[in-house]
């Protein structure tokens, strides 16, 4: 690669001059400044930037180490030969060493050996400015980095400062809850407690931290708790100073802390919910009692009359009759289900289990139902998916409550019915695993979105925000009351527009045989 640069060379002799500057015109140095006299030298240096300053040892006006010294202080990263006599070596040779000359060349020099060193100085210098600079923007760097230190230590401070406050905050609020907080490890030992909770399970002189949680808290209908629960209901805790059971509501969050996973417990004192409960619910179970007699008492008589026994009825007269008539039952239909519903949360309905040929009731809830298909031309395909192990026969017998279980079914047959379309047909699978069985009703009708199947279930729930609707809003609320009673499961799938399929599970419910 070939160097160039500017170079300044300062030596009386003529022919030393055109020899320099001939040998650099050949090896392709334009940027070539000469000088006889070093003060003008010295003036262009001064003036001008230069990459390599070549000098004779012996001038008229001061010699070659004057010079360099001099020009040193205006150009103190330029790279400087010193040309000498074999005489002047040791003069020479104390330039390098007290001024940090790059070089010295004897005269006559050998021209390879002169271009090399020019090129290596010119080098030098070029390095020596780019490590100038780099020095320079490392200072710089120092300089900013000193400025952000100091920068991000009053910001640490401020933000320190800041979290201290927050903590402080923070600590009043989790003490001056009214609710109680707990968290407790994987292991369910409890770290850390609020005041409040510690008001709720301690007692005097006794401690909540280094005990588990679940132990602390009574389960009232004893109910696995699930892995991945978050509200957990139907529980108490015993107020020892009052002597007397508080009934709470708990909500489980999962939180990891240094990569120790824990759970944080909102304990909520419900009694007074709880009250509220029971009295609304004794209202509604005493009203809708009350309701039945005269409900009954009017259906009857409307029966009475519409069977003729006062007397012959003319056609509008009796439609008219006929109307009342299904408005009333309609009316009872409701109130019992409402009683249904009072019964199963008051744990006042007991299930009355039984051994039973499942599908046995299934046909005869489609037969009870097949009138209502007639109107919109649909059918029941019934198809048993899986046969029982160790048998021959695809019939399969269950221990439950079938009165119950008939309600279940004709339920959600009866929405499957609602909902279908015209001339279309709604399936029925039957299927067992182990001691498992498990019902799907799908229809094909105007389907469910993700929205409206987590509303499904709930109490008066009128299935969707559209057309959809559960009646009541009580059929397939009490339909899931009474699968879970039997240790089961309810839910349902599908898509706007693709149908719906109605499932429910019931766990260890198969038996081998019928029991007469």
């Amino acid at each position: 690669m070939l160097i160039t640069g500017k170079i300044v060379i300062v030596d009386d002799e003529d022919m030393v001059i055109k020899t320099l500057k001939t040998l650099l015109k050949i090896e392709g140095f334009s940027n070539v400044n000469i000088f006889n006299d070093t003060d003008l030298a010295l003036q262009h240096i001064k003036e001008n930037p230069c990459d390599l300053i070549i000098s004779d040892f012996i001038m008229p006006k001061m010699n070659g180490i004057e010079f360099l010294t001099k020009a040193k202080q205006f150009r103190p990263d330029t790279t400087q030969i010193l040309l000498t006599g074999y005489a002047d070596k040791e003069n020479a040779i104390r330039a390098i060493n007290e001024l940090g000359i790059f070089k010295y060349i004897e005269k006559p020099w050998i021209n390879d050996d002169i271009i090399l060193n020019i090129k290596n100085g010119i080098e030098r210098t070029r390095l020596k400015e780019q490590l100038n600079n780099k020095i320079e923007e490392l200072e710089a760097a120092n300089a900013k980095l000193e400025e952000y230190s100091k920068s991000l230590e009053e910001k640490v401070q401020e933000r320190t400062k800041s979290l201290n406050i927050s903590n402080v905050k923070l600590n009043t609020i989790l003490e001056n809850l009214a609710d109680g907080l707990v968290m407790f490890n994987s292991n369910n030992i409890v770290v850390q407690a609020n005041s409040k909770a510690k008001e709720f399970f301690c007692t005097e002189g006794s401690t909540i931290e280094r005990k588990n949680f679940f132990e602390l808290i009574i389960n009232e209908k004893d109910k696995k708790i699930k892995k991945d629960e978050k509200t957990l209901r139907d529980f108490s805790i015993i107020d020892y100073k009052e002597n007397r059971k508080i009934p709470v509501e708990i909500n489980l969050a999962d939180v990891n802390i240094e990569d120790e996973d824990f759970k944080i417990a909102l304990i909520r004192d419900i009694t007074f919910q709880k009250e509220n409960e029971r009295l609304r619910d004794d209202f509604i179970a005493t009203l809708t009692h009350d309701l039945r007699t005269p409900l009954l008492a009017s259906i009857n008589a409307l029966d009475f009359t519409l069977n003729g026994e006062l007397g012959e009825l003319n056609s509008e007269l009796k439609e008219l009759l006929s109307v009342m008539k299904k408005s009333s039952e309609d009316m009872l239909g409701l109130v019992n289900a409402l009683l249904e519903v009072y019964r199963y949360e008051a744990g006042k309905l007991f299930l009355c289990k039984a051994q039973f040929s499942l599908n046995e009731l299934i046909e005869e809830c489609t037969k009870k139902l097949e009138p209502l298909l007639k109107e919109d031309n649909l059918k029941f395909e019934f198809q048993n998916v899986v046969k029982m192990q160790n048998e021959a026969q695809d019939e399969i017998f269950i221990n439950a409550d079938k009165n119950e279980m008939r309600r279940v079914i004709s339920n959600l047959l009866g929405n499957a019915i609602k909902h279908s379309k015209k001339d279309g047909k709604i399936e029925i699978k039957l299927s067992a695993e182990n001691k498992d069985v498990r019902v799907d009703i799908i229809d094909f009708g105007e389907g469910l979105s993700k929205e409206d199947i987590e509303k499904l279930f709930k109490r008066f729930s009128q299935g969707t925000s559209k057309k959809r609707s559960a009646s009541t809003g009580l059929g397939l609320y009490l339909s899931r009351q009474i699968v879970e009673a039997h240790n089961g499961q309810i839910f349902a799938s599908g898509e706007l527009n693709k149908g719906c399929t109605f499932s429910f599970i019931l766990k260890n419910a198969i038996v081998e045989k019928q029991v007469v």
